[in-house]
């Protein structure tokens, strides 16, 4: 029995060596399933015409439904997004959609989006000046994204290639804050370590060493498609131009972080 407790002591802090100190809460998104996405951040978003085409393209090539709207300012910080004013009853975000061959199509008024994706700046949630705006607005937009009926969620972004101790501490970051507003996290930044640990050649970083290369993209996508939705990337269809080989390589570590990452919720150390 001692030998057992010890045993589950030593994966218990091998998960946290990988994933950080700080274990998830929510492991998916609670209610309906996800059918409409506002991702509201920075260029790293937006690189590779944005992560919502590419998490658009896999839910599409899995027949799920699903709508999404990025609204992002380069460089910016949590803070620099009025969420209130993108979801309020009247706002003009989201009121249409371009579909099929660039054509307009009117949404039905009301509700536009049933779960918002939100990041801070990409150093933002550990700057020693600017984690506490980070924490403040966690809460701040937790607590505006359900007022409008909208489900919370955070995106944990990945560490700088020349960087890698930022992955730990982002981590706990996001997932932290996440805890104390009862939000999910996506753990895109722990995807980037466990690729770049089983295939350091594979290159998911543009020249400047944060931003993400289309593989990169396809990475973050395929993580964030698995934590909404629950289900895996895996076999998806959908490269977004991306080789299919490597593409295929990404939709397995994507699926497995998110796995291992909430099933470190649900670990616990046994009482001596």
């Amino acid at each position: 029995m001692r030998l057992a407790a010890i045993a589950f002591a030593c994966v218990a802090l091998s998960a946290a060596s990988v994933h950080g100190e700080v274990r998830p809460k929510r492991t998916a998104l609670e209610g309906e399933p996800v059918a409409s996405v506002i991702w509201v951040g920075n260029s790293f978003f937006y690189y590779n015409n944005g992560i919502h085409r590419l998490v658009g393209g896999l839910a599409g090539a899995a027949k799920h439904r699903l709508r999404n709207t990025m609204v992002t300012q380069s460089g910016a910080g949590i803070d620099w997004h009025d969420l209130d004013a993108y979801l309020k009853p009247g706002s003009k975000v989201g009121w249409y959609s371009f579909v099929g061959d660039n054509e307009i199509r009117f949404n039905q008024a009301g509700r536009q989006y049933d779960t918002a994706v939100i990041m801070d700046c990409s150093q933002c949630p550990i700057h020693s000046q600017l984690k506490g705006i980070f924490r403040e607005y966690v809460k701040k937009d937790s607590e505006i994204a359900r007022k409008h009926g909208v489900r919370p969620v955070f995106f944990m972004s990945w560490a700088y290639k020349d960087a890698p101790q930022m992955t730990r501490q982002l981590a706990d970051a996001y997932s932290a804050e996440a805890n104390a507003n009862d939000a999910l996290v996506i753990p895109a930044g722990l995807a980037f370590a466990k690729a770049i640990a089983k295939r350091p050649a594979l290159e998911l970083y543009e020249a400047d060493k944060r931003h993400p290369s289309l593989a990169g993209s396809y990475l973050a996508a395929c993580t964030s498609y698995a934590a909404l939705t629950g289900k895996s990337p895996v076999g998806n269809t959908y490269t977004g131009g991306v080789d299919p080989e490597i593409a295929s390589f990404l939709q397995s570590v994507a699926w497995e972080t998110v796995t291992e990452y909430y099933a470190a919720a649900k670990m616990a150390v046994p009482a001596r």
